[in-house]
């Protein structure tokens, strides 16, 4: 006999980019490969024609905006959890996982979906971010979201919680991959200055939590060592902390940096950009809960350095020890990635955080609550 065929609805702010977004597209292609249905629930964005492709349904709902009128969508959300015969309904942000858990709570809990939320950050603890243990199963990304929540939120059952860390596919980012000679071609007809140099790449948003100032810093440490670096800083501006992104850019003119920083703005081959580089860093000035641009420079095979705190800690202790470096201390870091420069300890070849692993564990916690089983309110 084979498994019941599952209708998942996954709701999130929008589709833009971002891990949690990409996170989102490999569940739901991987439920329509399984052969259940697949629905998303976002604003929009320019990830959705990707979703679609695969076979999932996106509905496009401005869910995430903050602001009292997105209740709205309570009694809509109601309605198409009955119609569209739901089985499980998988809140990953705090707005749409308030929405859809008034919306869930409202209906019979005999007939109801499955009610899933993933912790995807160490949000602030107050009420607001509490809706996010609500789940009949919590997924915590890394141990560290597990902690966070268990210490946070004393109330959650530990049994509800279920660690599913993220993953890459080995594919898209394989052991030893270089980018091929037309994409080197380009990438120093562009960047010609960045030959015969010692690239270091610090990937993310320009948001404050990034770690820029500690990564100006350290060039600027580098330079006056007289090492032979060049700086990356890969990462589009936050369209809310454009005046955080032009001090940046003047901190690196008063420091007569511009021969030793570039801002490429966001990239969309950062699979190449890494492999590129000969060092990556990870310089978040609080613990994330998981760390993607720590793990797949790693499982490409480059160098990756990162505070040593939050699901980056996790990461580089299994696949890097080398790579951790005590959080917000610049010497410490100066010191470790000059060694770095000097003489680089190569990445093994570890396939840890799979996309594989991650993609079974969640279609089986899925199968696992997706029969009409009773659950009892938590809340």
């Amino acid at each position: 006999m084979s498994d019941p065929k599952l209708t998942v609805l996954q709701l999130l702010p929008s589709l833009e980019s971002g891990g949690v977004e990409r996170g989102t597209l490999e569940v739901a292609g991987e439920l329509v490969r399984c052969g259940h249905r697949s629905l998303v629930i976002s604003s929009g964005g320019r990830m959705v024609e990707a979703l679609e492709r695969a076979g999932s349904a996106h509905i496009t709902w401005d869910i995430g905006t903050k602001s009292p009128l997105a209740l709205r969508f309570v009694p809509r959300l109601r309605r198409l959890l009955t119609e569209q015969h739901i089985d499980i309904v998988h809140a990953r942000s705090r707005l749409p996982a308030w929405v859809a858990y008034l919306a869930w709570r409202g209906m019979d809990p005999a007939t109801r979906p499955r009610f899933v939320t993933t912790v995807h950050g160490l949000y602030s603890v107050n009420r607001y971010s509490a809706v996010m243990m609500r789940g009949e199963r919590i997924i915590a990304v890394s141990n560290t979201a597990r902690e966070y929540v268990l210490t946070n939120y004393p109330q959650v059952d530990a049994s509800r919680i279920v660690v599913i860390p993220r993953g890459v596919d080995p594919q898209e980012f394989p052991y030893g991959y270089r980018p091929s000679a037309q994409w080197l071609a380009t990438w120093y007809a562009q960047y010609p200055y960045l030959k015969n140099k010692f690239v270091i790449t610090l990937p993310g948003r320009l948001t404050r939590l990034k770690g820029h100032e500690d990564f100006i810093t350290l060039m600027s440490k580098l330079k006056a060592a007289g090492l032979a670096v060049h700086g990356l800083i890969v990462g589009g501006e936050d369209p809310k902390r454009k005046a955080y992104a032009r001090a940046l850019h003047a901190r690196v003119e008063i420091e007569d940096l511009r021969a030793t920083i570039s801002f490429t703005g966001r990239r969309d081959d950062i699979r190449d950009v890494y492999a590129a580089s000969g060092l990556v860093l990870s310089l978040a000035s609080q613990p994330e809960s998981f760390g993607r641009a720590v793990l797949e420079p790693l499982r490409l095979g480059v160098p990756t350095i990162g505070y040593d705190h939050g699901g980056v800690g996790e990461i580089l202790a299994a696949l890097y020890p080398e790579g951790r470096t005590r959080a917000a201390d610049t010497m410490a870091l100066f010191e470790k990635v000059a060694a770095f420069v000097r003489d680089t300890p190569p990445v093994p070849d570890r396939p840890l955080f799979d996309l594989r692993e991650m993609l079974d564990k969640t279609l089986a916690l899925y199968a696992e609550i997706g029969v009409r089983e009773q659950f009892s309110l938590i809340f």
